[in-house]
């Protein structure tokens, strides 16, 4: 029985001296499929990516805030660690994440209107909701102390 290919079957498999061999990975990308729409499932992720809206504080709150950024100002020589809540909008669509930044206040800059920490976050005023620290849990105890 004789094959339509049994003239070369046989024959030793060719090898360019041209051109170098090619690996079987980059040989299957050649047949890979096609992407029309670059960069297509990284809108669909940015869309169904979540973020919070801003929170407006009321005066009360604003008031609270205040009182505590006067009493780290008073105390920034003895860099007292604190934990402030803020929020950062978002780069690419409307509304932004609440973060919480752990360090020692450096610096509070009134005409910036940033706290500047000593781990090099600046933390804009305007954005902060929550400032929490050993250094406000003292000052209760002083006070219920008197």
């Amino acid at each position: 029985m004789t094959k339509t290919y049994d003239d070369i079957i046989h024959l030793p498999h060719h090898v360019s001296t041209t051109h170098p061999h090619m690996a079987a990975i980059d040989r299957a990308a050649q047949f890979s499929p096609f992407a029309a729409l670059t960069g297509y499932d990284a809108a669909i992720k940015e869309t169904a990516r979540l973020t919070d809206e801003r929170v407006e504080l009321d005066e009360y709150m604003k008031d609270s805030l205040s009182d505590r950024l006067q009493i780290i100002a008073d105390r920034l020589k003895e860099y007292p660690e604190i934990a402030i809540t803020y929020f950062q909008p978002d780069t690419k669509k409307n509304g932004g994440a609440y973060v919480t930044a752990i360090s020692a206040a450096k610096k509070i800059d009134q005409y910036e209107r940033v706290v500047i920490m000593t781990d090099g976050t600046v933390i804009p005023i305007d954005e902060i909701i929550n400032i929490d620290g050993q250094i406000f849990e003292t000052m209760v105890i002083h006070s219920c102390d008197d």
